[in-house]
């Protein structure tokens, strides 16, 4: 966990990108993808210069479409609704609905100590999945605009030894869901507020039959901003320590908007007895009966690290972030890490890490929803985790890694009764092994393999759907200077069920990949064949019990790519 410097985005752990600068783009290069599912990627760099500015452009365009094989053969309409009122209103079996178009690009501008980056994401007719309600919706859409600025300035100067970074950045996100919850003919219990109310574990109490000819629509968006503004202080010059001072601000807000044809303002409230309902929607944004109001959050912190070498050989880690959320509240989380260079082939670390991750705002403020009510009351969920980590290279082409971990999760939130609530807490432990293999000069190989047991720190019951074991395989060779094989074996252990889940126990599952590539001497373009899942297996994720067989996964598929350098 890495909140001390981080924040809330770092509950589990931290993923470290680091981009390519104009310089390392060097001309850039084009490249095309199409395969199975109506697969088809179009992507290109380059790079150059604006005046004094060093410049670099990156696109990529993406669509594909649905695995018609990727059938889910009972959907929460047939297993909850349909048979309470014997209608026979489901989708199922058919296709989880993956559709999906796609256009990002990306500008960066670089001059002397400053950095300027904007970002356009754009996402457009996707599919829904398996439906908002579990419930097999092949004309529900999903689009979302979301563009990102940011400015950053690096002093290396401030005054004896200090360096300054300093960093303003803005994102907007504008959304549209647009959903049929349940399929034509859904006939569904209603609450007096026209809810839908399947069963008291929703928290209501049913009072009306609502019949929904053309279905249960739900088109939900809005517009969210977000401003950070950062400054982070680095000193050196005391000692063997190295300082990291950092404050920062981050404010965001949210206008939602709503249309639809069930609960409160609309055609449904007040129903008595049984009544037809069919597709016209009602806006409800600017009322009381919207799924949630209008609502803003501003987080102040700072954050304190040392990185202190103790002695030759010994190196200790040491911060501490506090966070101030103007909607629950504050949250303050340290880390160690300290790291033994034991010899010249081992290093060993012995770490720990408290982290947060903040309520949501569906969690604080959700309201006129028939499953999920927000709860101002909530607070954040912590993690506290302690890990030991030898990494041992005994030789250049070898290197071997063993983790030991052991983690406590609390005020862990789910809705209870319908309600958000920090309800219950985890225990958790394991241990993680790399190999990484250079066996000759054209062949590397790498493993790993995860063990890890988790349970529910109250009542002891083993934490559903991860998997106990998890094992991973790879081999890259190169059997000529032109051509590269690339394999890859994948397999998901021993993953438990809810207790109270009377299904079979979900199979473990092996997904094979392999890639064959081709680049001549003239370094100037590339050709490559992938296939995934070349066994084409039935493999499956865990579902709750409205989806009785589990989420499909994709299916074999196979992908060409060209690719043309422009150095």
């Amino acid at each position: 966990p890495g909140s001390a410097v981080y924040g809330a985005d770092a509950f589990a752990g931290v993923i470290n990108v680091i981009t390519k600068s104009a310089d390392e783009i060097r001309g850039g290069h084009v490249g095309a993808r199409v395969g199975s599912f109506d697969k088809r990627d179009l992507w290109g760099q380059t790079a150059g210069q604006i005046g004094e500015w060093d410049a670099a452009l990156s696109f990529e365009y993406h669509t594909s479409g649905t695995d018609k094989d990727r059938i889910i053969k009972s959907d929460a309409q047939g297993f909850a609704f349909d048979p309470m009122l014997g209608t026979s209103a489901t989708r199922a079996p058919g296709p989880i609905n993956t559709d999906v178009k796609l256009f990002n690009t990306s500008i960066t501008l670089n001059k002397d100590a400053w950095n300027i980056w904007f970002n356009s994401w754009n996402l457009y007719d996707a599919g829904v999945g398996p439906g908002g309600m579990q419930a097999l919706d092949p004309v529900g859409r999903q689009e979302i605009e979301q563009y990102s600025l940011m400015v950053d300035h690096k002093n290396d100067n401030l005054f004896d030894g200090w360096q300054l970074n300093s960093k303003f950045a803005y994102k907007q996100i504008d959304q549209l869901h647009e959903l049929r919850l349940l399929s034509p003919g859904a006939t569904v219990p209603l609450g007096a507020d026209g809810n839908l109310c399947h069963s008291p574990d929703w928290g209501c109490t049913p009072t009306a039959i609502g019949n929904f000819e053309d279905g249960v629509f739900s088109n939900t968006g809005g517009v969210q901003s977000y401003t950070y503004l950062s400054f982070a202080a680095y000193y050196k010059d005391w000692q063997g320590h190295y300082l990291r001072i950092a404050l920062g601000l981050d404010y965001g807000e949210g206008e939602p908007l709503e249309t639809k044809n069930y609960g409160p303002g609309t055609m449904a409230e007040g129903i008595v007895g049984a009544g037809i309902i069919d597709g016209t929607l009602t806006d409800v944004t600017g009322t009381p009966n919207i799924f949630i109001q209008s609502h803003s959050r501003t987080v102040n912190y700072l954050s304190l690290q040392d990185e202190w070498r103790l002695a030759s050989a010994w190196e200790l880690t040491a911060g501490v972030r506090y966070d101030h959320y103007s909607d629950f509240g504050a949250t303050t989380n340290p880390r160690l890490a300290l790291v033994w260079e034991t010899d010249h082939f081992l290093t060993s670390k012995l770490l720990y890490g408290r982290a947060f991750r903040a309520p949501s705002m569906a969690e604080l403020f959700y309201e006129n929803n028939p499953v999920k009510i927000g709860n101002p009351e909530v607070g954040p969920e912590t993690m506290d985790m302690l890990e030991v980590v030898l990494d041992y290279r005994p030789k250049p082409r070898h290197q071997f890694t063993l983790s030991l971990f052991s983690y406590n999760a609390d005020d862990l939130i789910e809705f209870v009764n319908g309600v958000a609530q920090n309800s219950h807490a985890q225990d958790g432990r394991g241990v993680e092994v790399e190999a990484k293999w250079h066996a000759t000069k054209r062949l590397q190989l790498k493993s790993n393999f995860a063990l890890q047991y988790s349970k529910d720190s109250e009542n002891d019951v083993v934490i559903a759907d991860a998997p106990r074991r998890q094992l991973f395989l790879s081999a890259n060779w190169r059997p000529e200077l032109e051509w590269i094989l690339y394999g890859q074996a994948n397999w998901v252990m021993d993953r438990n069920r809810l207790s109270s889940d009377t299904r079979l126990a979900i199979d473990d599952y092996i997904s094979m990949d392999m890639s064959l590539s081709y680049q001549p001497a003239s370094d100037y373009w590339e050709v490559s064949a992938n296939v995934k899942n070349i066994f084409d297996e039935d493999n499956r994720e865990p579902s709750d019990g409205n989806i009785v067989g589990d989420y499909p996964l994709a299916g074999r598929s196979v992908y060409l790519e060209a690719r043309y350098n422009l150095n």
